[in-house]
């Protein structure tokens, strides 16, 4: 989950490559995106991490995250991720589609790491709002990872969910004043990801009660680490929507 904070934001040209980020709420525009550090759960453990930004194409970012973490391994030290700046402001019941990509692999990781990698797509009743915050009622996480049995926010409701051509656990549960709602991955990791969100979103409408007239305030992606150490590679991603 991804708790927000007043951001350092840093100068970096959005076309360039190599640029790497290693404050604590480091930010810096990636072309149509953000590219964040977010190490919200930092003090829960010892460690450190950092971002870069590879390259930017159109509406595709490509982008690194290293970590090494330790303590406490059922607390989430960071959120490290790409957040749009266009995918969003859009009501439910308005989205024709939602295509996304994200082609992602671990260059490398210690034996067994406790670490998520995910979106994290948050929902309101007004068009623009802060994720994690007042104006948030959902929080929609895709799981496309779950390593060192981690577990999302809330209890397990569903088994063998099939949305968007793969089957999902469906977890769900309050956090704050937003509800959570995790569709994790129960084939393994997803590598290459090539989908409409729409799907999620028409499932939740027409399954879970989630109103129709809620605005996407926010999608972000990147990966939430509890411990061990792991450098995750991002090839490409892009998301849109559609109206």
């Amino acid at each position: 989950m991804h708790f927000t904070t007043l951001a350092t934001f840093v100068a970096v040209a959005a076309t360039a490559s190599a640029q790497t980020l290693t404050g604590q709420y480091d930010c810096a525009p990636a072309g149509t995106y953000q590219l964040c550090q977010n190490l919200w759960g930092k003090s829960s453990g010892v460690g450190s991490q950092n971002s870069t930004l590879i390259s930017t194409s159109g509406n595709t970012v490509s982008w690194r995250t290293q970590w090494q973490w330790q303590n406490n391994p059922n607390n989430v030290k960071s959120y490290a991720n790409v957040l749009s700046n266009s995918a969003k402001g859009v009501q439910l019941s308005k989205v024709k589609s939602a295509p996304t990509t994200w082609s992602w692999e671990y260059e490398s990781q210690s034996s067994g790491i406790r670490a998520d990698v995910s979106y994290d797509i948050w929902t309101g009743n007004s068009p623009s709002g802060q994720p994690a915050s007042s104006a948030s009622s959902y929080e929609i996480m895709i799981w496309l990872s779950g390593l060192g049995g981690i577990q999302p926010v809330g209890s397990k409701i569903l088994s063998g969910v099939s949305v968007a051509g793969h089957t999902w656990d469906l977890w769900k549960g309050p956090n704050s004043n937003w509800q959570v709602l995790s569709f994790v991955s129960s084939t393994g990791d997803i590598t290459d990801f090539n989908v409409d969100l729409k799907n999620f979103f028409d499932y939740l409408v027409q399954s879970q009660g989630v109103s129709s007239s809620q605005y996407v305030q926010a999608i972000q992606t990147g990966t939430e680490p509890f411990t061990g150490s792991a450098s995750l590679f991002t090839k490409s991603y892009s998301v849109a929507i559609n109206q």
